[in-house]
């Protein structure tokens, strides 16, 4: 039986070795590195902007994003008013209604002769090989693909083989037009993430930028279409087969969630106030918090990472701290912080998935075990409730409290006078694995906006200690009444179960 046992990990580990030779990674990265063009304040886009900018010396101009619909519509925009360059990079890239839409965005601009530079992640493209291989082939257009599969298909199976270098992904999300506007925040490109049709959404918050902060963004897009992760398309996917970006675009365009993916292009206020030359934006300090791009091969130091700032400003909290995340596993350091706060009177609030609302078990189930202590400590604790109710007229309390049906946002507020707003969720893997980035915004109006979110949250559930030691979730149905639940809430026994199960797993760092 030994003998069995070691003949057949001796096969396993050949059939590994033999597919790492089988499947390497390309010799050469890329031809030659590419730079960012200087702004273009000639196009419309400059020429709405740079009056502002006049008027603000020095200063950032920043535009929250909440709504879904106009998320969406605000890259359109972009992208069909830019007229020198659109540099986009982001985790994920789906090929449904507005990944398509948005596709084909970029091949219009580049045929029309913007520079078109997009860095997608290997684990968020499925389906997209002949898609961005078309886009790579246009002449003004590259694509380059951030820690490659070497075996196409099945994909995953390289993990196989190469699993320390695949477990490392770019997280970031970011689009930057004619280097004078840039996009940064917390949505990947997909129908989940833009909240609108049937289904499960997610709320989700992004920032349009202006001033300073745009050569930030754009020389961190170079660090990272630059780095030794970035491979050019070609050398990692088959020739294209044909153009066939413009018609899968056309298809869903006339499906009917794309006829309301145009409607919200069309009505987008975005757009006309691009025309009127008068975009509204909240003026102050912004700083760029990115990971550098070593760390997608694990090289990088304390000092180049987001996580290590985060904390940092977390210690220099004072009155309040509030903290969005989507996925919520604070680890023993990231609960000790908030934990060590509130015990000092520092107001710290945290809002994440509850089990019913979270799309990724593992994670609520590594999350459970913090929970106890950080009540015990004082601080207030929400799950966002699950709901899969629509909404048309949407303000951002509604969005929490209806129309979207698991959270995805990344948002912390900081002293009610500065918010974070970005790709990072306070897990391991967005701490250790992921690259992540977001900008850090001084803006009283707009931490205010999160704080007032907080303070009556109807959209989720207060998580509390019990006399017996055990939890409960209370509800607040308004009108002062509540109701609680010593389960969480809508979810069934077999759901409870595997997450409990799934928490005595180690494998938290992962998460």
């Amino acid at each position: 039986m030994v003998t069995f046992f070691i003949g057949a990990l001796g096969l396993i580990l050949l059939a590994i070795f033999g597919l790492s030779m089988a499947f390497p990674l390309p010799d050469e990265n890329f031809t030659e590195q590419g730079e960012r063009r200087a702004p273009e304040w000639t196009g419309p886009l400059g020429q709405a902007i740079r009056p502002a900018l006049d008027l603000h010396p020095g200063l950032v101009g920043v535009r929250p994003l909440s709504d879904g619909r106009a998320a969406f519509a605000a890259r359109a925009v972009l992208a069909r008013e830019a007229v020198s360059s659109i540099d986009a990079q982001y985790y994920i890239w789906q090929d449904d209604t507005t990944g398509l839409m948005l596709l084909d965005e970029l091949r219009a601009a580049a045929e029309r002769g913007v520079r078109v530079r997009l860095l997608v992640d290997d684990n968020g493209i499925p389906g997209l090989d002949a898609l961005l291989a078309e886009l790579d082939a246009l002449p003004t257009a590259e694509v380059r693909i951030f820690n490659p599969f070497t075996l196409r298909r099945p994909k995953l199976l390289s993990y196989v083989f190469d699993f320390k270098r695949l477990n490392r992904r770019m997280h970031n999300k970011s689009m930057t037009v004619d280097g004078v506007v840039t996009l940064v925040g917390g949505r990947n490109i997909g129908d989940i993430y833009f909240e609108y049709g049937e289904g499960t959404h997610y709320f989700d918050v992004d920032a349009i930028a202006v001033g300073p902060i745009v050569e930030d963004v754009a020389a961190s897009f170079d660090a990272f279409w630059n780095s030794k992760s970035a491979y050019a398309a070609e050398r990692v996917l088959a020739p294209s087969p044909g153009p066939a970006i413009a018609r899968a675009a056309a298809e869903a365009r006339a499906s009917a969630m794309g006829a309301g993916y145009q409607k919200a292009i069309e009505d987008n206020a975005l757009a006309r106030r691009l025309k009127a030359r008068d975009v509204p934006l909240e003026w102050g300090q912004a700083t760029l918090f990115v990971d550098d791009p070593s760390k997608g091969l694990g090289a990088a130091r304390d000092d180049q990472i987001v996580v290590e700032k985060l904390f940092a400003l977390a210690e220099e909290t004072e009155t309040s701290l509030d903290l969005m995340s989507a996925y919520f596993i604070p680890g023993p350091r990231g609960a000790e912080v908030p934990e060590r706060l509130a015990r000092r009177g520092v107001r710290t609030r945290i809002l994440t998935n509850s089990l019913d609302a979270t799309d990724v078990l593992p994670v609520h189930a590594a999350y459970m075990r913090y929970r106890k202590g950080l009540i015990a400590s004082g601080v207030e604790l929400y799950e966002l409730k699950s709901t899969r109710e629509e909404q048309l007229d949407r303000s951002l309390p509604e969005i929490l409290a209806g129309s979207a049906s698991g959270l995805h946002a990344k948002v912390f507020g900081f002293d009610g006078t500065r918010i974070f707003i970005g790709s990072y969720n306070l897990d391991p893997r967005s701490a250790r694995l992921n690259t992540e980035m977001g900008i850090l915004v001084e803006s009283p109006s707009i931490a205010a906006t999160l704080a007032g979110q907080l303070d009556e949250p109807a959209f989720a559930y207060r998580v509390e200690a019990r006399g017996d030691g055990a939890l409960a979730w209370i509800e607040d149905l308004g009108g002062g009444n509540a109701r609680r639940y010593d389960v969480e809430p809508q979810t069934t026994v077999w759901k409870r179960s595997m997450a409990r199960l799934i928490s005595w797993l180690p494998v938290e760092w992962m998460l």
